[in-house]
């Protein structure tokens, strides 16, 4: 049976970016906002929210860090074809 999780994220195009909204996270700033101010990836409209996938979906960078990763913090810069993301794990299972 092939595992599944639900998670968030931010994409942007520059690791410096990603690293400087990590920071704002850090600080306190609510991920759902940054991703719709800051997300260049269509899910940016429901705040980063991808819903739930299987494993293997995913580009391969973007898997391991959900499937290996801790839920409920952020992960990244995780680097993959499409840019840079901010990844935070809501489930597994």
């Amino acid at each position: 049976m092939s595992r599944r999780a639900a998670a968030l994220h931010i994409l942007v195009k520059t690791q410096k970016q990603c690293q400087e909204l990590r920071t704002q996270l850090e600080q306190g700033a609510n991920f759902q906002q940054l991703a719709r101010k800051h997300s260049i990836c269509p899910s940016a409209k429901r705040g980063g929210e991808l819903g739930e996938f299987k494993q293997g979906v995913m580009a391969p960078a973007f898997d391991k860090a959900v499937f290996k990763g801790p839920e409920l913090q952020v992960q990244g810069p995780v680097k993959t074809r499409f840019g840079y993301h901010l990844i935070k794990v809501l489930y597994k299972r």
